[in-house]
């Protein structure tokens, strides 16, 4: 993300650098991606024509051996591939030239597995039984397409003994004329081939992501043979991850794999409070609004905080970071812009400005698809007509100049302003043809007619010109203020000069007087109700009281913990309203000072930990701080620095302390209620990525990027730790650990997409034989892999899109946070792939961690880069089909107006922007139809739980801006904008 984080000329390089630097991100990922493709093509092309020379051999003989087995074997072909262990898999192809090879392939391998079965003696029957023979009915779900066309097969598994088909099950797939599936012989060393090329998955997920958008993680069931289930028993699924098989042992108490069926759950998620603000690269993006609600913004969500009530509502229509912000002069309208982004299938969500009202939070506007580049910079609404026009100047190299007539939705004039930074533009407030922007070393005064914008540039003269001109203002008599990154204020008066022939006279800005305002820059100014004017300071921290005469009256000094001023607003009465560099918003007066009234962390966020019975939340990140957060009252409790950045966390069960890993392999224990510093330890010298203590606080695991996992016996109620041992053979860093309820065993996932389980009694030993803890049930989930929770994995998943996972105490629903700013709710246990989920926006960037806090009443989730943290609460919601009434359990609904009582479900695809307020702001009760669509599939795939599809012509904003109608019906309005707003 760009911005002016830090000193102004860093940030201003930072800036641009940022942005090659993400397009040359972007670039090596699509190259690295094709690179797998094309390796994965040529080894699956080379073993095909190499099983192809070798089929051919065997054709005639197996034609004249057993040409009455040839039809049942090449059915079962057809319908499943074999993979190693005898598992299903699947195999499709992306070429309709390929169809023909693979059916040909088929043929041959059904006709020599035939003459293979006719010829063996029953004990090699049944060591091929062990391979090939003895499988279930394999879970294989191929993505639909935009218009799927599937069909039904039946499977028919064979039996040697009695030589007669299992009885037949369906399984769901798509036309073979869009798709294949070919067969691959069983031999040892053709399958290991097949592994070591990278992945049938990888084939499927990479040529799918690039050509169609269709991804598919393969699952395949596999039924292990007779002589197999000495050693391992049960069943197992088999899913593929970039090539590598991860093998999930079916839990005894499953009776039949095919009878499970994974559903949306009842509860959802209601997005309560947000935690943090956006200072540290932005400006002017803190006002007070008449309902005594101070807006600002954090991530893709835009907060309206009463501080007197401690209440927030949220508006919820952005799909990416929102930049800037600007109020109309009715104060009652907002408009806020967003930067671009990315969703998860690699489409661009297109910058642009939405207009909102701030008492409804419904969406009045959405402006500039298709027209800004990168990102919305600053914006401003227009003065002397009553707000009916909106200036912007976008983050493109040319940083364009647009003015629109927003009710409209149609732009008036365009024009470029100058390759260099762009920091502020403003609407005269009583010339309405004058617009003004300044930034790096100028300031242009623009002269707007019609759809035509004429510049003139500021001249400095015999005054010093300032590296930046930072911020403007008007004073009453209508000239300009401007603030330099020198610490001078410039009075720019309007002069009259000759007219030309033909028109009338010009008027040139000019410089006629000059004030010293700080010590370093003048970041901010703020006119004043009463006509005096506040400036804030950079360097000098200072907000400075300026009288009608601009003469310095009053002056403050911002503490040096909380930064440098980003924003500077009026508020009540005498106080004001100040955003800091830290990610503080205080609020102060001169006489007593500031108050702090939101803050938050000032660099990634991965670190979280809820207290395991209080109302309390723990977060760590790269900025070095813990910060300990009361959930109830939204405040807090106390924050302290580290030696280190933290990165992950856990509390003792007794509550007493807790334990924080860091960056270098040193782990902190403090104690949570003085945060005083109770041990430090350390355990190799890579990042610490868990820590987790075991259910009676006697044991605490250490998860390390070394591949190890440390292992201290816990005393003195969370005190005193002593090693006990360490866990080897993980091949790659540790991700995730649970412990079991006896304290036994642990179950750990590592990077490379591995499921291990640990003896801990015995001596951190390795449990080689796996299928022994299938029945384990687990004091916590968190591990992202493993049988109970694998249907959570988005088709064509890489291993890297789920960043943590957290089962509810309760053990009904699993919430996940992925890559791409989602966090999802699952039906706990989730053993069917691509299981239905409710998906909820608010995050601007990777979503790093979730936790359910003790009494399950709330779900915590982090994001990374965005910085913020957000909490959710947990609503239980029954349907009642006679009425397809959804009722939320345990609250009142406010009446619902008659203008929002009837929602259109799904959304005509000619559907505009002017009609989509109504559906981004309703209430939950006002969706019945769509809440019980979305109850009664429960297989339904990502696009159709996705809500409506919208017009084609926008369709990089259309789609992510209606995620789900979970996003839209239980996101964008609160409970507190339910309960609280005067529409509802």
């Amino acid at each position: 993300m760009d911005g002016f984080a830090g000193s102004l000329d860093d940030s201003i390089s930072a800036a641009s650098t940022s942005d090659v630097q993400d397009r040359l991100s972007a670039l090596e990922l699509r190259v690295q991606q094709q690179e797998d493709e094309i390796t994965v093509l040529k080894a699956a092309l080379a073993d095909v024509l190499r099983r192809l020379a070798i089929s051919e051999d065997h054709v005639a003989s197996a034609r004249k051996s057993a040409p009455s087995k040839g039809q049942p074997g090449l059915r079962e072909a057809i319908s499943m591939s074999c993979i190693t262990n005898g598992s299903a898999g699947s195999r499709k192809t992306s070429h309709s030239s390929s169809v023909s090879v693979a059916r040909k392939e088929t043929l041959s391998s059904a006709a020599k597995s035939g003459t293979e079965k006719k010829e063996k003696p029953q004990g090699q029957r049944e060591k091929k039984e062990e391979t090939h023979s003895n499988d279930q009915n394999p879970q294989i779900r191929a993505s639909p397409s935009p218009q799927p066309s599937l069909q039904t097969l039946q499977t028919h598994r064979q039996t040697q003994e009695s030589k007669s088909s299992a009885p037949a099950k369906s399984i769901k797939r798509t036309s073979t004329a869009e798709k294949s599936h070919g067969v691959w012989d069983n031999s040892e060393d053709s399958r290991n081939k097949l592994l070591r090329a990278a992945s049938t998955s990888k084939l499927i997920s990479k040529v799918a992501k690039n050509a169609e958008k269709h991804k598919d993680v393969i699952v395949s069931q596999a039924k292990m043979s007779t002589r197999e289930k000495n050693s391992q028993e049960g069943e197992y699924i088999k899913m593929f991850m970039r090539g590598r098989p991860i093998t999930m042992f079916i839990p005894s108490d499953v009776e039949n794999y095919d009878d499970i069926r994974t559903e949306l759950p009842p509860e959802k998620l209601k997005l309560e409070w947000v935690y943090g603000y956006r200072g540290r690269d932005c400006r002017a993006n803190v006002y007070l609004l008449p309902t005594g609600e101070i807006v600002y913004f954090i991530a893709s969500v835009v907060v309206l905080f009463n501080y007197e009530e401690r209440t927030q509502r949220h508006y919820l229509g952005h799909t990416d970071c929102v930049k800037c912000l600007a109020v109309h002069p009715d104060k009652i309208r907002i408009a806020t812009g967003q930067l671009a982004g990315v969703d998860k299938d690699g489409r661009s969500l297109q910058p642009h400005v939405r207009v909102w009202d701030s008492v409804s939070l419904m969406t009045l506007q959405v402006i500039g698809l298709g027209t800004f580049e990168r990102g919305v910079g600053c914006l401003d609404f227009s003065k002397a007509d009553s707000g009916s026009h909106l200036c912007v100047i976008d983050d493109s190299n040319e940083h364009m100049l647009t003015v629109w007539d927003w009710q409209r939705k149609s732009k008036v004039a365009e024009i470029k302003t100058t390759n260099e930074v762009v920091l502020a533009v403003e609407f005269h407030p009583t010339d309405a043809n004058t617009i003004i922007t300044c930034g790096k070393s100028h300031i242009f005064f623009w002269t707007w007619s019609g759809n035509s914008l004429a510049r003139k540039q500021g001249i400095f003269g015999k005054y010093e010109k300032p590296k930046f001109v930072q911020c403007l203002a008007f004073l009453g008599n209508g000239d300009v203020l401007t603030g330099d990154s020198g610490g001078i204020m410039l009075i720019w008066s309007k002069t009259t000069v000759e007219s030309t022939p033909g028109k009338g006279p010009k008027g040139v800005y000019q410089i006629s007087r000059q004030i010293k305002g700080h010590d370093g820059s003048v970041f901010t100014l703020c006119q004043m109700r009463n006509g005096m004017l506040l400036t804030g300071g950079g360097k000098d921290r200072k907000i400075i009281l300026w009288d009608h005469d601009l003469n310095p009256e009053r002056e403050i000094e911002v503490p040096d913990q909380y930064g440098t001023i980003r924003a500077v607003a009026e508020g009540k009465a005498d106080q004001f309203l100040v955003g800091t560099s830290r990610n503080f918003i205080l609020r102060g007066t001169f006489n007593d000072g500031f108050q702090v009234e939101v803050q938050g962390h000032t660099d990634e966020l991965w670190g979280l930990a809820t207290h395991p019975f209080k109302d309390l939340l723990l977060t760590c990140a790269q900025d070095r701080q813990v910060c300990m957060w009361n959930s109830v009252d939204h405040t807090l409790e106390w924050t302290r620095l580290l030696d280190e950045p933290g990165h992950c966390a856990d509390f003792h069960p007794s509550g007493t302390v807790v334990a924080i890993g860091t960056h270098s392999g040193r782990w902190f224990v403090l104690d949570a209620e003085t945060r005083d510093l109770v041990s430090i330890h350390t355990d190799g010298n890579e990042q610490l990525s868990v820590m987790r203590y075991s259910v009676d606080g006697t044991l605490l695991a250490v998860g390390s990027h070394d591949n190890f996992i440390y292992l201290y016996i816990v005393t003195e109620n969370g005190r005193k730790y002593s090693r006990y041992g360490k866990c080897t053979g993980h091949s790659s860093y540790i991700t995730h650990l649970d412990w079991s309820p006896d304290n036994k065993y642990i179950m750990s996932n590592s990077g490379d997409y591995e499921i291990l389980y640990w003896d801990i009694p015995s001596g951190c030993k390795l449990i080689r034989n796996r299928s022994d803890c299938k029945d384990i049930d687990w004091t916590t989930y968190t591990c992202v892999l493993g049988f109970q929770v694998f249907g959570v994995w988005p088709e064509g998943s890489d291993g890297t899109d789920i960043n943590a996972l957290v089962r509810s105490r309760n053990r009904k629903v699993i919430a996940v946070a992925d890559d791409f700013c989602k966090v999802h709710l699952f039906q706990y246990p989730c053993s069917k792939p691509k299981a239905p989920s409710h998906k909820y926006s608010a995050h601007s960037s990777h979503v790093t961690n979730v936790s359910f806090t003790h009494n399950d009443g709330h779900l915590i989730s982090t994001g990374g880069k965005d910085m913020s943290i957000i909490q959710w609460r947990l609503v239980e919601k029954i349907t009642l089909p006679q009425n397809d009434i959804v009722v939320e359990i345990g609250t009142t609904k406010a009446p619902i107006p008659a203008n929002e009582s009837v929602v259109e479900s799904p959304a005509p695809l000619s559907q505009s922007f002017d009609e989509m307020p109504q559906n981004e702001s309703l209430t939950d009760s006002s969706l019945p139809c769509l809440e019980s669509n979305l109850e009664q599939t429960v297989e339904a795939s990502e696009e159709q739980s996705e809500g409506s599809s919208l017009d084609p012509g926008e369709p990089s904003y259309e789609e992510p801006s209606n995620e789900t109608s979970e996003e839209q019906s239980e996101s964008t309005v609160t409970e507190d904008q339910q309960d609280n707003s005067p529409v509802s």
